[in-house]
């Protein structure tokens, strides 16, 4: 979504969008309940300390999993770039106009998604599904690929924001 539009003289837009993965969260959620279930059927009480406690991590383990690591939304315009993960919008990053030299849409093959947050001296990688992305290059040379709903929009409202704060 892009609001208001980039055509009219003097306005910036601003594009904000979320990308979920259903497939993870739903099958997260069937595996930390069978996991639950095959820990019941080990032997285990409910009563029991040592089978609580690992159960009890399982359970949280996949609630926070699904509320922070399995959607993204982005908003892109004259504040930056900002990335808000899960349901809640936390963990958050922001990525000020100031410190992007190039923002561009890329394909993400499926054998590069890291269904998540990856992280290394040189990239940043928040994706959740494989397709079209945003990836940014900022001026330090570290490379954030972004999973987003329509990453076309997402650049253009960058690049409109950007040229917008030169003239």
């Amino acid at each position: 979504m892009i609001s208001p539009s980039l055509t009219e003289p003097n306005r910036l837009g601003v594009y904000t969008g979320r990308t979920t993965n259903w497939p993870v969260v739903a099958s997260t959620c069937v595996g930390a309940v069978l996991l639950v279930l095959m820990g019941k059927d080990s032997n285990g009480s409910w009563g029991d300390l040592l089978f609580v406690v690992p159960m009890s991590l399982v359970a949280v383990g996949t609630i926070v999993s699904v509320l922070t690591a399995t959607s993204l939304r982005v908003t892109g315009g004259p504040n930056g770039f900002t990335i808000h993960w899960g349901l809640v919008g936390w963990p958050r990053s922001t990525y000020h106009l100031d410190d992007i030299d190039h923002a561009e849409v890329i394909d993400v093959p499926g054998w590069r998604v890291s269904y998540g947050f990856w992280w290394t001296p040189r990239r940043t990688t928040c994706t959740v599904r494989s397709g079209p992305a945003v990836r940014l290059r900022l001026h330090s040379g570290r490379l954030v690929t972004v999973t987003a709903p329509d990453p076309s929009a997402a650049v253009e409202a960058l690049h409109a924001a950007s040229n917008g704060r030169t003239q």
